[in-house]
């Protein structure tokens, strides 16, 4: 599908710092679909140092506001305070979200929730071209449901999984739509290897790093090291998954799928969260969505730099592997490890990983999903 910038997603070209040649549109100000691009339009001067974002994503903007002003202070103290307003942040996202996505990064959340916000875009007439900032359109858009995708795991995002554990009191998050979305670990380790060393943000590799005993250098760490032997490799993975399917079970409204479900079938996928969202769409309304979804639009549109903010946002176009739509393959991590060592890796899910994953047997195969 050929999908093409427009100028209401990018917004008239301005150079940042000088006026705007001609008369602000002030009375687009008013249109509530238009509001977050209008107001940066409208400016007739915008100080450089004031990124676009801020007009565009009002969560993102949230986050620029903690991220910035802490930038100044001493390590451990920024760690310690970009955490817990983060963390804050994650669960307000959260609250406010009608379904909540549980996914270690590289699982395809990323994936799942342009296709879901494409989805309820279809039903209410959102252009593609208005996709270039897809997070955003819940703020533009009262119809269009806000989707928190989290790993409830790495350090502020914790405190929305500490929440959802059996342990923690009740609350509105307990009673939420949750999607677990599984993947064989071992195709987690190889995608998270690259996204940890060539996309992931300084200020998040270093929330990462404060957490573990060995933080991870990721100019110098080659694959195996990472994989195998690092805080956050596969014994990590393995520790992730185990924890949220335990997690799952003692919650109301779960649905456990899987990257390779969602390869298979991602109608079938589709269908099945949308309902336990309680929403019901056509078979043409989720096969456009996934026509939209479908790994070479997001290939082409990534590549072309169209997706202006969240997971999609173009990186490095010289480097492959830096891709956030990197090679979408179902065990692919062969392709990466010697037979020795990929025997080791997948003797470690067979003995560690929980049965009720499906990947025990023969990692990699697990395409089913299952309301829990």
């Amino acid at each position: 599908m050929d999908v093409h910038q427009a100028p209401l997603a990018q917004g008239p070209a301005k150079s940042r710092g000088q006026l705007r040649s001609g008369r602000p549109e002030y009375h687009r100000l008013f249109k509530n679909d238009l509001t977050a691009t209008s107001l940066y339009n409208a400016l007739p001067y915008t100080p450089s140092w004031i990124p676009r974002v801020l007009f565009t994503d009002k969560d993102n903007a949230r986050k620029a506001l903690i991220i910035g002003p802490t930038a100044v202070l001493p390590r451990p103290l920024r760690v310690a305070v970009r955490r817990k307003l983060l963390g804050n942040l994650e669960v307000s996202i959260a609250r406010r979200s009608r379904l909540i996505i549980v996914a270690h990064p590289k699982s395809g959340n990323t994936w799942l929730k342009v296709m879901l916000t494409r989805l309820y875009g279809i039903r209410h007439g959102i252009a593609p071209e208005d996709f270039a900032r897809y997070p955003a359109l819940a703020d533009r858009n009262p119809e269009i449901p806000r989707f928190a995708a989290t790993n409830g795991w790495y350090s502020y995002e914790r405190a929305v999984g500490d929440l959802l554990t059996p342990e923690a009191p009740d609350s509105e998050l307990k009673h939420k739509p949750v999607v677990l979305l599984a993947r064989n670990p071992l195709d987690i380790a190889v995608s998270w290897y690259f996204q940890f060393t060539k996309r992931q943000s300084a200020h998040k590799q270093e929330l990462i790093n404060a957490t573990l005993a060995h933080p991870v250098d990721r100019s110098r760490i080659e694959m195996w090291d990472f994989v195998r032997h690092s805080d956050i490799g596969l014994l990590s993975l393995i520790d992730f998954l185990n924890y949220w399917a335990h997690n799952l079970a003692a919650l109301d409204n779960t649905l456990l799928t899987s990257y390779e479900a969602l390869r298979a079938d991602p109608a079938a996928v589709l269908q099945q969260i949308t309902a336990l969202m309680g929403d019901c769409f056509s078979d043409e309304e989720i096969r456009q969505a996934v026509e939209f979804g479908s790994f070479d639009n997001l290939r082409k549109l990534e590549s072309e730099g169209f997706f202006r903010s969240g997971g999609l946002t173009l990186r490095n176009p010289k480097d492959p592997e830096s891709f956030k739509v990197r090679r979408a393959k179902v065990g692919g991590y062969r392709d990466y490890f010697s037979a020795e060592q990929a025997d080791e890796l997948e003797a470690l899910v067979r003995d560690r990983l929980s049965p009720a994953l499906g990947y025990n047997d023969h990692p990699g195969t697990q395409t089913s999903s299952a309301a829990v």
